[in-house]
């Protein structure tokens, strides 16, 4: 598969190195950090045959999908560099958009409602259609020396298929009828990175980058079940903060702010119990 790099990406000084298939994107990224290179690169395939998700998690790429890693280094502020992740559901979910205007949509299966996008963006790294999982995104930084960080931006997309029996809703744009294929989506998403890598300003603009972010934001309002390390917190979506934590208010009224943990809606927040 060709793949290429958007005019606007190339112009600023970003680069591609594209596998016919490799084992994780990320994995090479990191690899490429150590060895100091700093990016910004982009390395992409159609198959990957050892990805990983969020807490190890296997992630599947069979041939035609999408797996992209975008490796940014010489950042100073870690912290900062942790809302990448949104970053990069905006320009995958403008891309989307992009290349499949026709696609279908049906009622959302897991009661993941709110907003008006097409593609909706769930906390903290997903990106959904209709309630299913359509694409994944996994931040991991590396050191770069003299007290900075490189940070790998994995994103990981359901073109042609996606994995069966998963214990949640997923979909493909295959499946939603979408007629494109990974090396468009890939270049229509190098090119929306660039104007929300603009926006988000090295951390400075992550304001705008939150507004955004809860304009595609699915579940927003609605029942939520959030499963961290000592349990599962239950209440209603209410925003993500000034941090991107996201925030649930629970039936006596209290905000709990969440840096981590696994975020289920309506129905399957009903079963999160367990």
């Amino acid at each position: 598969m060709n793949f290429s790099l958007a005019p606007t990406a190339t112009a600023a000084g970003y680069r591609i190195e594209s596998f016919p298939t490799i084992g994780s994107t990320n994995a090479a990224a990191l690899e490429r950090a150590r060895s100091g290179d700093i990016g910004p690169l982009w390395l992409v395939s159609g198959r990957q045959e050892a990805g990983r998700g969020r807490r190890g998690r296997v992630w599947e790429t069979p041939e035609g999908n999408l797996a992209a890693t975008l490796l940014i280094g010489g950042l100073p502020d870690l912290k900062a560099a942790a809302t990448l992740g949104f970053v990069a559901g905006l320009a995958l979910g403008e891309a989307l958009d992009a290349v499949a205007p026709m696609a279908r949509f049906a009622t959302a299966a897991d009661g993941a409602t709110g907003g008006t996008a097409r593609f909706q963006l769930k906390w903290p790294n997903d990106v959904l259609s209709s309630g299913a999982k359509l694409a994944g995104i996994l931040l991991e930084s590396t050191s770069a020396g003299a007290g900075r960080f490189a940070v790998a931006v994995g994103i990981g997309v359901n073109v042609v298929a996606y994995p069966p029996d998963l214990p949640y809703p997923a979909t493909s744009l295959a499946e939603l009828g979408a007629k494109t294929d990974a090396a468009e989506l890939f270049l229509a998403l190098s090119d929306a990175w660039m104007t929300y890598s603009r926006i988000w300003d090295d951390g400075r603009g992550i304001a705008g980058i939150r507004d955004r972010w809860l304009a595609r934001a699915a579940g927003l309002g609605g029942e939520v079940a959030v499963r961290i390390d000592e349990g599962v917190l239950r209440g209603r979506f209410d925003t993500i903060d000034e941090q991107c934590r996201f925030v649930i208010r629970t039936d006596d009224g209290a905000l709990h702010k969440i840096a981590a943990g696994d975020v289920h809606f309506g129905t399957i927040a009903s079963a999160a119990a367990g």
